[in-house]
């Protein structure tokens, strides 16, 4: 049983503060190896090959994202069957559970494949890619697409070991693919001169790596794991599978919702030229930087709630909230302070641009007036997503993509006439609108009669 409690971590007992935060730390470090790796990209291809490169890498991975959330629907909900599953003693029930989500994921992982590679040139005209970044940006995204059942595995080993109260090995595995990354992304783009598509390469090279060692230790844990790995093991259960669908589809959905109203901001944003184009995706990926402990509180906020509803107990459940709020409000304010201060220093990290340099303190202008937000809608929707209740998450998500963000971008840019200013402050303004419905389920309780899902 000491072996056992390497994977699984009882989340339903002791102080929740005390849980809570070293739950999460490890999370925040692996989010913060996550960003540095893109980062990485930016950094080295922004100094390499300019205001093109930038571009090319930043359109390239929101369109790496949106297509992934079609993974994170799927491994969101896994996580969280797996914490219920937990929380309510029934550890028998994960061989299933684990089984199927594998089979689910893999599945995903080739129509997603397959799609790419077969719409790569229509998706970047449909985002009014600058011409000065096409090439880059379609060297990028027949590579990521190639390694998708890499990224999506990576996902998916990730979301298991969150559902059983793991955060510190996919803090390692993490570390393993953000070394592995930065080495390669020196040497494929600074020095054998690969452009875009080495930095594609060196990250889809990293992920799979860390899965590869990752997968290795579970199997040599598959005793403690709670799956063993016969082949017999990989199919789906009739009632596992209704469980992911039924989670798994609001969430997926949920995440390209959101993406394709990122994408469409995105659009209408590149159609300014190129140096618009790099100072946002250079901006979204400098607003990854809160995300490093925002992302903690949340993944660690999503499983404690999922395990402590599977055991019934919803005083834990509150105090879990409570002091998810405490932190990212701490967080929100020095974020606000150091986005309104400091916007060039930040952005010079990136590029020596002069044009992007001078645009740069109107987009973290409109960052910092969305943090508050964003920081809140963390806690109150990983509570949302730990009870299990995915039609609220669609309906908040469908909100966001579809009506508020692009909504709201509209009638900034044209209604009142700001332009690209209007797009910049539409892109994080939705979240005000998703954080008070999330609030508003919260306080008024109607979440109380709620049943686990297992």
């Amino acid at each position: 049983m000491a072996r056992s409690r390497e994977i699984i971590n009882d989340l339903t007992v002791g102080s929740v503060p005390k849980k809570l935060l070293t739950f999460a730390l490890p999370f925040m470090l692996s989010t913060l190896l996550q960003t540095a790796y893109g980062m990485v990209d930016m950094m080295v291809v922004g100094r390499v090959i300019g205001s093109s490169g930038l571009s090319a890498v930043s359109l390239s991975t929101r369109v790496m994202w949106m297509t992934t959330a079609l993974c994170m629907g799927f491994t969101n909900a896994g996580q969280i069957l797996i914490a219920q599953l937990i929380g309510a003693g029934k550890r028998e029930d994960l061989q299933k559970t684990i089984g199927t989500l594998i089979l689910t994921v893999f599945c995903a992982a080739m129509f997603i494949t397959l799609f790419g590679l077969s719409l790569t040139g229509v998706i970047l005209r449909l985002l009014r890619t600058p011409p000065e970044s096409m090439q880059g940006a379609r060297q990028y995204l027949l590579i990521a697409f190639t390694g998708t059942v890499f990224t999506f595995g990576y996902n998916l080993v990730s979301a298991m070991f969150r559902g059983m109260g793991d955060s510190k090995h996919p803090l390692m595995f993490v570390a393993i693919a953000a070394s592995v990354n930065l080495v390669l992304d020196i040497l494929a783009v600074g020095v054998l001169g690969m452009g875009v598509a080495g930095a594609a390469l060196a990250t889809v090279v990293g992920q799979a790596v860390s899965l590869v060692i990752s997968v290795t230790y579970l199997y040599r844990r598959r005793d403690k794991f709670g799956f063993d790995f016969k082949r017999s093991s990989f199919r789906f259960h009739k009632e596992c599978l209704k469980k992911l669908v039924r989670l798994g589809v609001p969430f997926a959905m949920q995440n390209a919702a959101i993406s394709i109203s990122m994408l469409f901001v995105t659009s209408f944003v590149n159609s300014y030229g190129v140096v618009a184009s790099a100072t946002f995706g250079t901006g979204t990926r400098i607003e990854e930087f809160p995300w490093i402990i925002m992302n903690g509180i949340m993944a660690a906020t999503a499983t404690m709630v999922g395990q402590n509803m599977g055991a019934g107990k919803q005083d834990r459940m509150r105090q879990v909230v409570t002091t998810g709020v405490i932190v990212v409000s701490i967080t929100a304010a020095v974020v606000v302070v150091l986005f309104l201060v400091f916007p060039r220093q930040i952005y010079s990290l990136f590029t020596s641009d002069a044009a992007v340099l001078e645009l740069c303190p109107k987009f973290m202008l409109a960052l910092a007036c969305s943090v508050p937000a964003t920081s809140l809608m963390c806690p109150y929707q990983a509570f949302i997503e730990g009870i299990g209740n995915a039609r609220l998450t669609l309906i908040i998500a469908l909100l966001d993509g579809f009506v508020s963000r692009i909504a709201i971008s509209l009638i900034l840019a044209y209604g009142f006439g700001l332009g690209l200013m209007g797009w910049f402050f539409g892109y994080g303004m939705a979240a005000y609108v998703n954080t008070g419905i999330s609030m508003i389920y919260y306080y008024g309780g109607f979440w109380k009669k709620r049943k686990s899902l297992v």
